[in-house]
């Protein structure tokens, strides 16, 4: 029987057989991953588009929404085919693509053009524009401009902003060129577009209210905890209610300035195949041109363009994973907003528990972290940064003192950038870098590559949890963790996630 990881894989080399399949049966699995141009409207849409299925003569299928528009198609006005999560395959395969995506989708070419991306990349700007354009459909400028536009519509729909303000929030260099690819687009003007909003859905909290959208089923009462348990006090605030659901906040360290953002997090049943959702974000700028990369940050936060279907299907093969996969469909991988923060944090945490790593974490902060203004109870400082982090002295950090070298170290090549944490760099090329380090070991360069940039399939053999959660499992010291690549990410937050479940009773006399 066909999977829905092979489904994905052949969707992801634009196969028209099975790309017109999924158009015709409306498979929501594979919105964000192509899109569907039809030549005699002149619009694309995302496969499951409620419209009546076009003929198969006048589709062309493109992989990316940027492809579509410089093909000359517009938006379907019907099923937003923007408002889709990005496709998995950026992640799971990291090609130069894929990580030029995340970077574009951060705002890297609005901030420092095409030829910056290229030089984060390893590539010249000729031949990366080649590159992307071979495999999506669309250079860099044409890649950033489809970003621009899909912020300035969230924008313009969401908030009370002055149509001025959303074109330069949105990273427009003018409002001319701002309306002209509104415009062309969404074959509407911006004041249209916000004619059309429906009512209720302005923000009235002082904040921009927006959506992360996210395929189903999404498990957000876990990734919720997993935050919550390791909130730092001044950078987060978390609350979880008795059913799980809750909220989580934290500040930003944006391109221009400081930010909060705040999200709405609980489970989301893959109902009736709905196959996308959305969670809830306010987003608190000091500048609002950081808009896409605070979403693209969050989006990053929590896994949103996971694909769980295809991640499920593929561990519950396993009968020692089964079991878990059962209990918690659509449990995702937390990512994180920093780099920096992260791999600062996962220094702090080597060989203590999680409490005495999120102490450790809060006096940093406490003492070196960057003091700001938000709305947020609770919300008081910056992490420090690596500079600020480098220049302290080894004995400042209740910890050994080799470890304090290292954290140093660290911090040190990040603030020099000789090392660089974000989703652009090739991951064997970071873990090498890392590895190099003095007190950076495997478990601490593989934690990095999990959380930091996103990598699907790491494993850490050595990880006290997973082995103490494996040894619980029927099987589980005989299980072959091989044979759960790609996705070795999602079965290590399975067998964390597992640690916290209660333990069976024992039976009662004559069961």
């Amino acid at each position: 029987m066909e999977t829905t990881t092979e489904r994905a894989s052949d969707v992801g080399q634009l196969d028209f057989g099975r790309c017109y399949t999924a158009v015709q049966s409306r498979d929501r699995r594979f919105d964000g991953v192509f899109y569907t141009a039809v030549r005699t409207t002149g619009i694309y849409c995302r496969p499951s588009c409620p419209a009546r299925t076009p003929a198969a003569a006048n589709v062309s299928f493109h992989r990316t929404a940027a492809a579509a528009q410089t093909a000359g198609y517009r938006a379907c006005k019907r099923c937003l085919p923007d408002a889709t999560p990005g496709s998995p395959d950026w992640d799971v395969a990291a090609t130069v693509a894929g990580r030029a995506m995340r970077l574009i989708g951060d705002g890297v070419v609005d901030r420092e053009g095409v030829e910056g991306l290229a030089t984060r990349l390893g590539y010249t700007s000729r031949h990366l524009s080649r590159l992307l354009t071979a495999e999506l459909g669309a250079g860099p400028l044409a890649l950033a401009r489809t970003q621009r536009a899909q912020t300035a519509r969230a924008l313009v729909e969401s908030t009370d902003l002055s149509l001025t303000d959303v074109a330069f929030a949105a990273g427009f260099s003018s409002v001319r060129q701002f309306n002209d690819t509104m415009q062309e687009v969404y074959a509407a003007t911006p004041s249209e577009l916000r004619g059309r909003r429906a009512a209720g859905s302005r923000s009235s909290t002082g904040g921009i209210e927006l959506r992360i959208a996210v395929r189903t089923p999404f498990l957000g009462s876990a990734l919720l905890r997993f935050l919550a348990d390791r909130a730092i006090a001044g950078i987060e605030v978390a609350e979880v209610r008795d059913d799980g659901s809750g909220w989580y906040a934290r500040t930003l360290d944006l391109p221009h300035g400081p930010g909060t953002a705040r999200v709405e997090l609980g489970d989301i049943a893959d109902a009736a195949g709905a196959g996308t959702s959305y969670v809830r974000l306010r987003l608190g700028l000091e500048d609002l041109r950081d808009t896409a990369a605070a979403v693209a940050r969050m989006r990053a936060l929590l896994d949103a363009d996971a694909d769980p279907v295809a991640v499920d299907a593929h561990l519950a093969a396993d009968a020692a994973l089964a079991p878990l996969v059962v209990r918690r469909p659509g449990l995702r991988v937390p990512g994180h907003v920093d780099g920096t923060e992260l791999a600062v944090r996962a220094v702090l945490g080597q060989q203590v528990t999680v409490v005495a790593a999120r102490t450790a974490a809060a006096r940093l902060v406490a003492e070196h972290g960057r003091p700001v203004t938000t709305d947020v109870d609770g919300l008081t400082h910056l992490f420090p940064d690596a500079g600020t982090v480098a220049a302290m002295d080894p004995t400042d950090f209740r910890m050994p003192r080799a470890r304090g070298r290292a954290l140093i170290g660290l911090a040190a090549a990040l603030a020099g950038g000789e090392l660089v944490l974000d989703r652009g760099p090739e991951r064997g090329a970071v873990r090498e870098q890392l590895l190099a380090l003095p007190g950076i070991g495997p478990w601490t360069a593989d934690y990095i590559a999990l959380r930091t940039l996103g990598h699907p399939d790491v494993w850490l053999p050595t990880d006290v949890g997973v082995r103490n959660a494996l040894s619980a499992l029927p099987g589980g010291n005989d299980a072959d963790p091989d044979r759960w690549a790609p996705w070795r990410s999602y079965a290590l937050l399975h067998l964390w996630t597992s640690l916290s479940d209660p333990e069976p009773s024992d039976p009662e006399p004559g069961e």
